[in-house]
């Protein structure tokens, strides 16, 4: 079904605002609502009569789920066309968006989030191939800036939005908020994005079993580890096997039958391609950590009631938001490893600074990191994604776009969890060095506890000095997993150097990418 406005589009029409705007919205539906959920899991607890375990699969089942469909990303938009794809994604994601909001118990908000996630998958793939499509070689990078907006700002502000709702209406509309938007992204997907031919492709089910073994078995660790203990625990040890063998299956699979197989694994000879989903990966590593920590730093530590730490964390977005617009001026003048080092310089630095934190830390130490952060964040983005797929033919854009969302959730996922265990592991660290060198007999702990009105030797002292250590103890595994995310940037740099730059030339009226 091809659309009438494909031709238009492609030649430079202005339906390529509309093709954006189409898009985007697309995308934001699927970023935003890996986190707006996060903050309105206690409500949901609360309502649908489960225990905080429980609970943890509303968001697990909708990263398993997004997670194995994401690389089939190529085969069905080959199959279906890819504006066919897209709304038929869009519509199952709307659908099941107020599937979740009406849910009356556990089993069935963890089945719909699971339908969610297979019908979200494709969303953020689908909507940078289709730009790629679009745009010619020039324009891509300003494309990708009004892309990156989505991808970037959305799960930053979803939990100063999901606070909000939660707290002004109730946690079921974290889910109905999905449905204007989504609407409005049917109606402009339907009446204006291009379409592409279809090709016969059979489904490879030998392939769909090793990626559901690799990805899923990889997203149960990551979520499920630190509960777990980790490799203490069978259960762990078996889900690691399980991934292991998937991934070293899909990859021989692959390799061996490349025409055939769900993508081609061969995407990763393109040294721009490789590199970048490599520096996605440890990117998203970076900066989902750090949005994880954060609140629970705010909220827990300092006391910040959800709709403050809401603000303090929403010019994060903003800033990321003008990184981009900026790098989306920038990116045709100056080189994309330019853009790349300062931006990871700047994510470095907000990193840096987070490593001082304390528990008397003000609100102006609190903000500005996050603005450097966050302008840092989307100036590494933009350029990194345009890269990608610089070099690569675009009849491979939406398979190759798939694979790339794949390695930014991975990365996410691992940042999240490596985060989350130093900090646990730390704190205890910290809790039994700091807990033995308390000692009554010191001058200064009276002393201390006098100015508290607490009486040295009495029951009310040991609780005031356990409160007092928990926090300590707690803000000093923050630092140490603050210190992990600032080295994880440093990192960043190298890997910059493996790319090359992209530089355009006219050829015969048209434009085509040269490399350096």
């Amino acid at each position: 079904m091809s659309s009438p406005s494909a031709g238009p589009a492609q030649d430079g029409s202005p339906h390529r605002f509309l093709i954006s705007l189409a898009v985007m919205s697309a995308t934001v539906l699927q970023a935003l609502d890996t986190t707006i959920v996060n903050v309105a899991l206690p409500h949901m607890q609360g309502q649908l009569g489960a225990t905080s375990d429980q609970i943890g699969w509303v968001l697990t089942s909708y990263l398993v789920a997004s997670g194995i469909f994401m690389p089939l990303t190529g085969y069905f938009a080959d199959r279906l066309g890819q504006k066919k794809f897209l709304l038929i994604s869009i519509f199952g994601f709307v659908v099941t968006s107020a599937l979740c909001g009406l849910s009356g118990n556990l089993a069935e908000i963890v089945l719909f989030r699971l339908l969610q996630g297979v019908f979200g998958a494709a969303l953020v793939p689908m909507s940078q191939a289709v730009l790629v499509q679009t745009f010619p070689q020039k324009e891509r990078g300003r494309a990708m800036a009004i892309w990156g907006i989505g991808v970037m700002v959305g799960p930053i502000l979803g939990p100063t939005l999901g606070g909000y709702i939660t707290q002004a209406l109730n946690w079921r509309w974290t889910f109905y908020i999905n449905l204007p938007v989504g609407l409005l992204s049917l109606l402009l997907t339907w009446r204006i994005v291009p379409d592409t031919p279809r090709r016969e492709r059979n489904m490879d089910w030998l392939g769909f079993v090793l990626i559901a073994m690799a990805v899923g078995g990889l997203q149960f660790v990551l979520d499920r580890g630190t509960q777990y203990d980790w490799f203490g625990s069978w259960v762990i040890r078996t889900a690691t096997a399980v991934s292991v063998a998937g991934f070293m299956g899909i990859l021989y699979h692959g390799f061996r039958n490349p025409t055939t197989a769900l993508f081609d694994p061969r995407i990763f000879y393109d040294r721009n391609f490789a590199t970048a989903s490599l520096l996605l990966s440890v990117f998203g590593l970076g900066m989902y950590g750090a949005m994880v920590l954060q609140p629970m730093m705010l909220e827990g530590l300092l006391n910040y009631p959800t709709s403050t730490t809401g603000l303090v964390m929403a010019p994060r977005g903003i800033s990321s938001m003008l990184g981009m617009i900026l790098v989306g001026k920038l990116i045709n003048r100056v080189g994309p490893r330019t853009l790349m080092f300062c931006g990871i310089t700047l994510s470095a630095i907000g990193a840096h600074a987070m490593t001082l934190y304390n528990l008397n830390v003000d609100s102006w130490w609190l903000i500005w990191p996050i603005v450097v952060q966050g302008l840092g964040l989307g100036m590494i983005f933009v350029p990194l994604s345009t890269v990608a797929f610089a070099t690569l033919p675009k009849e491979q854009s939406a398979e190759a776009a798939g694979v790339y969302s794949l390695m930014r959730t991975i990365g996410s996922s691992i940042g999240i969890s490596i985060a989350t265990t130093i900090m646990t592991r730390y704190a205890q660290v910290g809790w039994n060095q700091m807990g033995g060198m308390i000692n009554i007999y010191r001058s200064a702990l009276p002393a201390y506890l006098r100015g508290l009105g607490v009486a040295p030797g009495k029951p009310g002292a040991t609780a005031v000095l356990a409160h007092l250590l928990l926090r300590q103890s707690q803000m000093l595994g923050m630092v140490d997993a603050f210190k992990f995310i600032f080295l994880s940037f440093i990192a960043m740099l190298p890997m910059v150097l493996l790319i090359r730059n992209s530089v355009y030339k006219t050829e015969g009226g048209g434009l085509s990418a040269a490399i350096e």
